[in-house]
């Protein structure tokens, strides 16, 4: 690995910049340098900075080890069907980061990119100036925190945390915590404080949950099975309403179970629908609990029921599963608690990330800021994106098939290259 130090003698003209060190810009950069193409990788922090020190201490994968498959590194532990926990992550993108010398720049930030009238970008960083004839973003989606307006209402005296700077259950007040939001990180949160025998209570959003095993097997080896992780994002629907989909909800933990929210409220968990406002110590709710429940379970059933299709066409003889049961429905709807007085100390807050492009001066974002592309590549010619959910496959931001997203665009890219040499040769 050449980690770059800033010196007056590099150049400043490469044919490829790759902007972040993620799992994306790291495979970007392991196929550009097997294909022998010049280039640089950018990164603002540290390689792998996300993995290292923006998870909480038990934070651990959803989807199992075998999932994990960057380029000409995959999981070779010995628990294929586990979860690994954060250290072992960091060990595992770590060694692939070994495995081959990336040109890497650690500790420079990218602060401009724009179209040069001559052909190419200019990109303008902490390290200097620099000319391109592409550049790859593989900056991720987690650079702003999503706050809603009114949290600047609540009362100063209760603490708001962002699922970011969570670590443990000793970073939350002593107290009553209130989690807002039920994707992963807000599930798996909240299961956290539970453990630690803290007082919590969770805000239920819409996201969808998932069976962890089913019929045997970890429901995602199922849908493997079945090709799910196959399709691609042009074969959906909806790809705008796939876009934007919450990932379902389940753990890893302790070796991997789902989570059934109703099953915690019947264990003593307090349950609200969805924030809606804040005002001093006053916090309102949607009346959308059981509605939120009914559509997470809807979900649920979804999967169960395409992997029982599977089963039964397949002819496979599994043992049947037992009747799904709701174990809990709200009795009222609660909309609006006086915090102070229930005893909420802090809010923790897991209503997830935006990226932040305004450094991007290229015409490649549509009117909602999100990239314009066809699985990573721009119309914009030598502009592609990588690492970004559903960029072409459910897996795409994810360890599952980034490495196969890397190698489409690097093959898009040595392509050009090719060809703008070959119509040199003949000018």
């Amino acid at each position: 690995m050449s980690v770059h130090q800033l010196n007056a003698e590099t150049r400043s003209r490469t044919d490829v910049i790759v902007i972040g060190a993620g799992q994306a810009g790291m495979s970007a950069s392991y196929y550009l340098c097997r294909a022998g193409i010049e280039h640089v990788v950018f990164e603002r922090s540290e390689r792998f900075h996300t993995w290292k020190n923006e998870r909480w201490d038990t934070f651990c994968l959803v989807t199992p080890n075998w999932q994990c498959r960057l380029p000409d590194f995959p999981y070779r532990g010995k628990d294929p069907e586990g979860f690994m926990l954060k250290d072992e992550i960091v060990d595992y993108v770590e060694g692939f980061a070994g495995s081959f010398d990336a040109p890497l720049w650690e500790g420079v930030r990218v602060t401009r990119v724009a179209e040069l009238a001559e052909g190419g970008f200019e990109v303008d960083t902490t390290a200097g100036n620099w000319h391109a004839a592409h550049v790859i973003v593989a900056s991720g989606g987690y650079d702003t925190p999503i706050l809603p307006a009114f949290a600047g209402r609540l009362d100063d005296g209760i603490k708001q945390l962002h699922s970011r700077h969570y670590k443990r259950p000793e970073d939350v007040p002593e107290g009553t915590c209130l989690v807002v939001g039920t994707g992963q990180s807000g599930v798996q949160m909240m299961e956290d404080l539970w453990i630690a025998g803290r007082d919590v209570r969770l805000a239920v959003g819409p996201a969808p949950r998932s069976p962890r095993r089913y019929r045997g097997r970890d429901a995602t080896d199922w849908l493997y099975e079945m090709g799910h992780y196959d399709q691609t994002i042009d074969q959906q629907p909806d790809p705008k309403a796939t876009e934007a989909k919450t990932n379902h909800y389940m753990s890893g933990r302790d070796g991997g179970h789902e989570i059934d929210l109703r099953q915690f409220a019947r264990d003593g968990l307090q349950l609200y629908g969805s924030v809606s406002d804040m005002e001093g110590g006053v916090i309102r709710f949607l009346p959308d609990l059981e509605k939120n429940l009914d559509e997470a379970d809807r979900s649920y059933m979804g999967i169960r029921d395409a992997i029982d299709v599977h089963i039964s066409g397949q002819g496979l003889d599994v043992a049947p599963a037992p009747a799904f049961e709701k174990v809990w429905r709200p009795e009222r709807e609660v909309t609006e608690i006086d915090a102070v007085a229930e005893g909420i100390t802090s809010v923790l807050w897991c209503i997830g990330f935006r990226p932040d492009y305004s450094w991007l001066k290229v015409d490649c974002l549509d009117e909602r800021g999100k990239p314009v592309h066809r699985r990573g590549v721009c119309a914009r010619e030598g502009v592609y994106f990588l690492g970004l959910g559903w960029l072409n496959k459910w897996g795409s931001g994810r360890f599952l098939s980034v490495a196969e997203d890397a190698e489409f665009v690097v093959g898009c890219i040595a392509e050009r290259l090719r060809g703008g040499a070959e119509r040199r040769a003949r000018g």
